[in-house]
């Protein structure tokens, strides 16, 4: 199955060197994973070690707007019934961090590579994946990142003619419309919640017809195609019609959609879908998210949500009124520094719940929970938060900087 396995060159063993050597360093320095860095320095070195990282692996890359982490660990998990994996875990997923994470693989044999929705084709080109996973693709960082329908043509144009097993979402028109020039398409009708960004046809513009589950394009006749993978309520139904029953410590319907998409990755590579739903039982959290940690004597359970489609999904999975919930919004250079997505959110869902608002960005966010009408406390600390949130475990909910922020205060 895997490629080429010959030995590493001497450029390419000293890049791997130096870029561990560097992440060491940053390591040592207190600034994080050193994995970026560590990746940069190496590809300084050899700009082409990604491919020569990979060359000994069978590569499935994961892409979407939201899941791509969790996904990512849930296929890296049910892989591991088939040989040893290597993968991005801690999310790392430009080139630099993928190379990182691939200089520690030497013995795999799969790659499980989470990959930003910018550089997934570049990746699949160095890369030579033998199954790709699109999950979704909604608006996301609109200041920095490509317009939905310009990052599906994006992928629609890198993927044309590949030779890898795309799995595709068939739920969502954007991602069918990218994997569409593939040969090579298993479909999963994993869902689609957030439907904002996909009312139009991506293939002529005309509008979305959208009775039921179904969708189509009265216009062109662009429509949803039939899946071979489906998620139907507490259970993944196969290619043969068999249902396997879905048991996951991750909460909501969404862990329940990436758990059906990773399976049908985890069959391309002959592991059945009992086993490899049985191994992703054993994943509690990914990355810090959905962990229930211990802070100032209460428990708070820590959700990431980076988007309008990721607090949707939050959303479903939070405990009922009148648990507490702390929302903490930052716009750094990771998030996006356009805050306007947060009137795309429909933050009257938590009508009933003491809130309380904190980052860098709270005054903005405040200003859209006071239009929504609901009350709340601006907080200037997550002490402060805690201190006055009523009993009972707290839901936090954080997007990307800030829930690294969130995570530190709290030794997690």
């Amino acid at each position: 199955m895997a490629g080429n396995t010959e030995p590493l060159s001497p450029r390419a063993k000293l890049a791997v060197t130096a870029g561990k050597a560097a992440a060491a360093v940053s390591r040592a320095a207190g600034r994080g994973s050193g994995s970026v860095i560590g990746g940069r320095v190496a590809l300084k070195l050899d700009p082409d070690l990604l491919g020569r990282l990979a060359q000994h692996l069978d590569v499935i890359l994961v892409s979407a707007t939201n899941g791509k982490t969790t996904t990512t660990r849930l296929i890296a998990e049910a892989l591991g019934a088939a040989g040893p994996v290597v993968s991005n875990a801690l999310g790392a997923n430009m080139p630099a961090g993928i190379t990182s994470a691939l200089a520690g693989g030497s013995d795999a044999k799969f790659g499980v590579i989470e990959v930003d929705e910018k550089y997934l084709a570049g990746v699949a080109r160095d890369t030579t994946p033998k199954a790709i996973a699109l999950l979704n693709l909604s608006r996301d960082q609109l200041d920095r990142a490509a317009e939905t329908r310009m990052m599906a043509e994006h992928w629609r144009e890198g993927l044309s003619g590949s030779k890898a097993v795309i799995i595709a979402n068939a739920d969502d028109p954007l991602v069918v419309w990218a994997a569409s020039s593939s040969p090579n398409v298993v479909w999963v009708a994993a869902g689609q919640a957030w439907k904002d960004d996909a009312w139009s046809c991506p293939s002529c513009g005309g509008v979305m017809q959208r009775p039921g589950e179904d969708w189509f394009c009265g216009q062109c006749g662009f429509r949803r195609p039939a899946p071979s993978w489906a998620l139907n309520g507490d259970y993944v139904l196969d290619p043969h019609g068999s249902a396997w029953p879905i048991h996951l410590q991750l909460p909501g319907r969404a862990n329940k959609a990436n758990a059906t998409s990773s399976a049908a990755v985890a069959a391309v590579f002959g592991v059945p879908p009992q086993v490899a739903l049985e191994r992703m039982y054993q994943v509690q959290a990914v990355a810090g998210r959905y962990d229930v940690v211990s802070f100032q004597n209460r428990e708070l359970r820590l959700l990431l949500a980076k988007n309008p489609a990721g607090w949707l999904e939050t959303f479903s999975l939070i405990d009922p009124p009148p648990t507490p919930v702390i929302l903490s919004v930052n716009a750094r250079g990771a998030d996006g520094t356009d805050t306007s997505w947060l009137w795309d959110v429909d933050y009257t869902q938590l009508a009933g719940h003491p809130i309380f608002v904190l980052g860098d960005r709270k005054l903005d966010l405040a200003v859209r929970l006071e239009v929504a009408g609901l009350d709340f406390r601006v907080c200037e600390s997550l002490d402060e938060a805690v201190q006055y949130a009523p009993p009972g475990r707290i839901e936090v909910i954080a997007n990307y900087t800030a829930f690294q922020d969130l995570r530190r205060r709290v030794g997690n």
